[in-house]
């Protein structure tokens, strides 16, 4: 499914734009990456400009922050998601997450599916 990203066909007061050129492959979007726990499943996305995405699908462990020092630990399930309610039962990891660990709870703070990898700050 593409998801074209450009700008509205109305104005302010509801008056239709008229285009003024067709659509560019650039301008396509894509669909949301749900990064789910498991043993770790990457995808390489080229993007515009000839650069590239490195798209998390499943991912077993994070990199944790505590007073210490940044961790590598195994991710149990997901506590909380601020996007929506329903990934916390679908074990569905994005950036703003709470992700059980093994050294306790953690807050996400990368984009698992725009990063390539999951960061995350212990709560205490």
């Amino acid at each position: 499914m593409a998801l074209w990203q450009r700008r509205s066909k109305r104005t302010r007061t509801g008056k239709m734009l008229r285009r003024s050129r067709k659509k560019r492959k650039r301008e396509v979007g894509r669909d949301f990456i749900e990064t789910k726990i498991g043993p770790e499943k990457k995808k390489l996305q080229r993007t515009y400009g000839g650069n590239r995405k490195v798209k998390l699908q499943k991912a077993e462990y994070a990199n944790v922050v505590t007073k210490e020092g940044t961790k590598r630990t195994r991710i149990l399930s997901v506590a909380q998601n601020e996007a929506n309610r329903h990934f916390v039962r679908r074990n569905i990891i994005t950036q703003g997450a709470v992700i059980e660990t093994e050294l306790g709870n953690a807050r996400v703070t990368s984009r698992p599916g725009q990063h390539g990898i999951i960061n995350a700050i212990l709560m205490e």
